[in-house]
Formats: C-alpha cells, structure tokens, sequence
C-alpha cells in the first residue's frame, strides 16, 4: 500500500516509517507544519525532516510556507484550543496531497508522540480523511518511542524541545500549573 506520512519533525518520524515499512507499505514523506516558530526553529525543523529522509532513503515532499499569522488569527482568541485547529489544519493538507498523489491513505508521525492528544488528532485525521475522500491510517505509533529516540540520536538529528507553536515555546519556560 501507498503511504504519505505527514512528517511533523525528523525525529518523530523515525520510528512510523520504520513501522510502516515493516509492515510492506511504500512511504512517501509530507512535511507541512506552518504553525512553528520561530522562522528559525522552522527552517531547523524542515533541514532535519531533509536529513533525516536523506539517511533513510524516504521520498520527501516539503510543502515549504510558513503561516504564523494565518495560525495566530485561528488561536489567539482561545490559545487552549490551539491544538486543534494545529491538528485539523495539518492533516487536512496531509488528507489533500495524499488524495491528490493518489496515495491509498495517509497517516502522521504526530501519533508517535507521548505529548499530543491522539484522540483528538484521530478526529480530525478521519474527518480531514472524509472530506478529500482518501482512507486514513491509524496507527499509534507511542510503543516505539524509546527506539525513536535511540535512533534520532544515533543519527545525530537536532532533537526540539517543545511541540513546536509559540505558545507551546512559552510553555517550555514557564509551564502550567498542574491541577
């Protein structure tokens, strides 16, 4: 089966394409990710999405535009739901260029991470998924995160700290209180 893999970082993709590689599928990588900031953190991001698919030999399309005002305009009146409109807006180019490419499904290296919300992330794959009419691959990708890890620092990928979007960046700094 023909795969596109929305690629959020290098790193994180690591373990889903082994994955789905060991399980007989034809990846293709998409990296799209236009809520990162800052610019700098962004072009780090997408040079190790290209160094990691260069190591391993994956196919990479780059959809390279950065919209941080197009992602402020959507989240600045209600920040704590930032993660959604990130996941739909996301995965629904993913859903897009896969239908496009005629990729049979598409699926995210987001579902490897411990951090993110999969139940919500799955929504809003299967509803991106039912609007470009191309199938939707889950895979919770979170008992390979240790492996990922392992290999991103073998290879020597940059390794972020934060998810990724400014409020998450500030986050990192002064972290919320826990309830």
């Amino acid at each position: 089966m023909k795969v596109l893999l929305h690629i959020c970082c290098g790193p994180c993709a690591l373990y889903p394409l082994a994955a789905l590689r060991g399980e007989g599928m034809s990846v293709t990588g998409f990296f799209c990710n236009h809520n990162i900031h800052p610019y700098q953190e962004y072009e780090r991001r997408r040079d190790t999405a290209l160094q990691m698919a260069r190591l391993e030999g994956l196919e990479l399309t780059v959809r390279d535009d950065y919209r941080l005002e197009e992602f402020l305009a959507n989240v600045a009146a209600a920040p704590e739901n930032r993660c959604a409109y990130c996941y739909a807006s996301r995965l629904d180019l993913a859903a897009a260029a896969a239908h496009q490419a005629g990729f049979a499904a598409f699926t995210s290296s987001l579902f490897y991470s411990r951090y993110q919300n999969h139940d919500l992330m799955r929504q809003k794959a299967e509803e991106a998924a039912a609007r470009h009419g191309v199938a939707f691959l889950y895979r919770d990708f979170r008992p390979g995160w240790q492996e990922g890890i392992r290999r991103s620092k073998e290879l020597g990928l940059y390794r972020q700290q934060y998810c990724g979007c400014i409020y998450s960046e500030k986050e990192r700094y002064q972290p919320r209180e826990r309830p």
